[in-house]
């Protein structure tokens, strides 16, 4: 399933970089996050409870940022399993800076399998997107604080 958005933060480039690779900003815009501890520099292992369509889950797994080329790009990916199946996502992350504004561009493909797959492509479709709107909502709600 491919996944695709563009954001606008009403702040520098540098401050919306910053701010998206925070552990802190992370943890607490990450929907459903209930405990978000560093593995490795840019590596953070996460549980995470999560509701789509009928379906509640709970899942373990890794957020990894690589591949980070300032001030334009990087690509994160999470990785979890739990009892509904598993969600593998990856998403390139493109930044482009308008003086006070900073567009983000996000492109990328998610993978479920198990349970949680068999709702149904366009029931996934939606909710992939749901949670990157809450996602971004939060960091825009941070950056904007900054």
């Amino acid at each position: 399933m491919k996944v695709h958005g563009i954001y606008s933060f009403n702040a520098p480039v540098d401050v919306v970089w910053n701010t998206i690779q925070s552990p802190e900003a992370l943890s607490g815009c990450i929907p459903g996050c209930e405990s978000f501890e560093s593995d490795d520099q840019n590596s953070y292992k996460v549980s995470i409870k999560l509701k789509v369509a009928s379906i509640t889950g709970k899942y373990t797994g890794e957020v990894k940022i690589t591949d980070d080329l300032y001030p334009d790009t990087y690509t994160m990916t999470v990785e979890g399993q739990g009892q509904g199946g598993t969600v593998k996502a990856s998403g390139v992350f493109l930044f482009k800076d308008h003086g006070t504004v900073t567009e983000v561009t996000v492109q990328g493909d998610a993978q479920v399998s198990g349970m949680i797959a068999r709702v149904g492509q366009r029931i996934l479709g939606g909710a992939s997107k749901m949670l990157m709107n809450q996602f971004f909502s939060c960091l825009s709600q941070k950056v904007e604080k900054r």
